[in-house]
């Protein structure tokens, strides 16, 4: 269970940041092997140059994401590599001991495709609720969400991913959390949009 778990949670932080969980899986692999042991197969992460790569991916991301129409435009970019992303953070841990899981289950043993399918779709549902929202904020503020929007999805997936490797019961509490979020953002923007509407009170 914790297991999927860990999968879950780096999966939805890829759905908000396709780099943010790649590249914490590959620096905790790298730098503290006894917190996270990659399986056979997926230690290519913890090497220097997807490290490296993957932090120059990760801060164009961060630039292009926080400019009110650019943001929109990198979501449409980013609807193949974040589900990718996903797939992989899922892949790589399902198998993984890690500071939670310090004996991994044969849970997705014999079938190995089936974590990574789990995550492309797990990302894949994060990043179009992502995609649907920053237009709705966008709209609320005048274009003054985006940069503190894509601020607090940093942040979140950074968290998300650390809590996924260390404390995965707590995914569970930070998703939620996150959907209340969201739900109270499309709140607010249908309440000003309809405000905004002629013939309206």
């Amino acid at each position: 269970m914790l297991e999927l778990l860990t999968g879950t949670g780096l999966a939805a932080a890829a759905g908000m940041n396709a780099y943010v969980p790649l590249l914490v899986v590959g620096l905790v692999a790298r730098l503290l092997p006894d917190v996270l042991a990659l399986p056979e197969g997926w230690s290519w992460l913890a090497s220097w140059w997807a490290i490296g790569a993957l932090a120059v991916l990760l801060v164009v991301e961060v630039v292009a994401d926080k400019v009110p129409a650019v943001d929109s435009m990198n979501d449409v970019l980013q609807t193949a590599v974040r589900p990718t992303a996903g797939g992989l953070a899922f892949g790589s841990t399902s198998g993984a001991s890690t500071a939670a899981v310090a004996d991994p289950s044969e849970l997705f043993a014999s079938q190995q495709w089936v974590p990574v399918v789990l995550g492309v779709a797990i990302a894949l549902a994060v990043h179009l609720a992502k995609s649907a929202l920053r237009p709705a904020a966008n709209l609320a503020t005048a274009g003054a969400a985006a940069p503190v929007a894509s601020t607090a999805e940093d942040l979140g997936a950074v968290a998300l991913s650390v809590l996924a490797l260390v404390a995965p019961v707590l995914v569970l509490l930070v998703l939620g959390l996150l959907g209340a979020l969201a739900w109270r953002i499309v709140r607010v923007a249908r309440r000003r949009r309809a405000a905004g509407r002629p013939g309206t009170a």
